[in-house]
């Protein structure tokens, strides 16, 4: 991972953006993190695991829920599928 200050990443902008294909690059403002950039490649997968985790949760949540059961008829029934 590469840092480096705002400034002179507009400076060398295209540079930042090719070394963003390699590694993520954190931008710097008076010391302190204010963004990371990656590549769209990167980007994507990072928000595809993040979508996945969401969706495990939502099931790990769904499957912990106390409540009566519903019978799979009755819920392809609802759903209009029979």
């Amino acid at each position: 991972m590469a840092t480096m200050n705002i400034s002179a990443a507009r400076e060398r902008l295209p540079e930042v953006v090719e070394l963003s294909h390699s590694e993520a690059v954190v931008l710097e403002r008076y010391g302190r993190r204010a963004a990371v950039m990656v590549s769209p490649e990167r980007y994507d997968e990072l928000m595809d695991a993040l979508e996945e985790a969401e969706d495990v949760a939502a099931f790990d949540a769904a499957m912990a829920e106390e409540g009566p059961n519903i019978p799979w008829d009755q819920v392809k029934a609802d759903l209009g599928w029979t």
